[in-house]
């Protein structure tokens, strides 16, 4: 099992571990809850080193992902991210991903970690039609950059400190090169908690003096460690899709309400284009809802969803009890015409059917 570049700070504060994406990571350290508010009050700091990182560089960068990514690359400018996702050509989605632009020749994806070699392999063999080389135009950097996400409404206060210009009003899904704590960094605004704050990239070898600067800057502001189980239950409250659960290679971005990074702009003729087309004329057969119980409970990943009266019309990909809301949440697909904002759904959550809502999401 793999160790991220922070693994020995997490043991010795006495976090739960466990193995998540090949990697023996933390899940808590004082409790899912008192971590989730934490971040939604203060600020935690995330270990998320185990992410992908690869480059796409060259003449022909833009091209490539244009061609493998379902977003409109040409909106990009140096410094700018965007969220998207790359089609499998069969309908499904091979993982969604950020796209840094640094200039018209480099670019890097930040990619789910569960997805690094899957990812890999599918640039790697879209990339040779393009004359894109791995080891040359084309890198897996994961092994070697570290990454700490601080998240919360006093995140970017800690970072400043740690940074000799200022950084607390960089616009949300923005970045920078630049230096924190000294270390070569990049310093990014994009965040899975919906709570505010910025992802720090690094070099592994600066991983220990990084650490230890944060630290030193969040000591007034009542920074602390934060696993990836308050990680689900933040995202989850703002609606954000986690791979594996609400998208997989069998979901299409469209059904999955992704159709705002879909663009069927001219030029941009990415893999599953014509299929996405037809089907977003022809209408989805399912739809991904948010919905909340009504009934007391707590839905879980794989629970039939069904009509008040007991038919199965979809499941739920993702479900908790939310720390802020103290009510049952969750994401599921159901058939589309179950999916308008208000309609009654049930959750059946061992053999009994609870009452629920679907409503827009974010929940919070």
């Amino acid at each position: 099992m793999k160790t991220t570049a922070f693994h020995k700070y997490h043991v010795a504060a006495g976090a739960k571990m466990a193995e998540f994406a090949g990697y023996d990571m933390p899940i808590e350290f004082t409790g899912i809850n008192d971590e989730h508010m934490t971040v939604r009050q203060g600020a935690g700091v995330f270990d998320v080193s185990h992410m992908g990182e690869i480059w796409v560089k060259g003449p022909r960068a833009y091209d490539l992902l244009q061609h493998i990514t379902t977003n409109d690359v040409a909106r990009l400018y140096p410094g700018k991210v965007q969220y998207s996702c790359m089609p499998n050509g069969r309908g499904g989605i091979v993982d969604d991903i950020l796209v840094y632009k640094f200039s018209d020749e480099k670019y890097m994806l930040c990619v789910n970690a569960a997805n690094i070699d899957k990812d890999w392999a599918h640039i790697c063999r879209e990339g040779e039609a393009f004359g894109m080389r791995p080891g040359v135009e084309l890198e897996n950097a994961s092994d070697n950059i570290c990454q700490l996400a601080v998240q919360g409404p006093l995140a970017m206060r800690i970072v400043q400190r740690m940074v000799d210009h200022p950084v607390e009003e960089m616009t949300y899904y923005t970045f920078e090169q630049t230096k924190v704590a000294g270390c070569d960094a990049i310093l990014s605004i994009t965040g899975y908690t919906g709570a505010g704050g910025c992802e720090i990239y690094a070099y592994n070898a600066d991983a220990d003096r990084l650490w230890a600067a944060l630290w030193e800057a969040g000591k007034e502001f009542g920074l602390k460690n934060i696993g990836l189980g308050a990680r689900d239950t933040l995202r989850l409250e703002k609606g954000f899709c986690l791979y594996g659960n609400d998208i997989d290679d069998t979901t299409s971005p469209l059904e999955a309400g992704l159709g705002w990074i879909t663009k069927f702009v001219d030029g941009k003729n990415f893999i599953d284009r014509d299929r996405m087309e037809r089907l977003k004329a022809e209408g989805v057969k399912r739809k991904l809802v948010g919905f909340k119980l009504i009934d007391r409970g707590i839905p879980r990943h794989g629970y039939p969803l069904k009509t008040a009266e007991g038919v199965e019309i979809g499941h739920v990909t993702s479900g908790t009890m939310s720390p802020c809301l103290k009510v049952g949440i969750g994401l599921g697909y159901v058939a589309a015409e179950y999916a308008a904002v208000g309609t009654v759904i049930a959750v059946e959550v061992r053999g009994r059917l609870l009452r629920a809502e679907v409503v827009k999401y974010p929940f919070v």
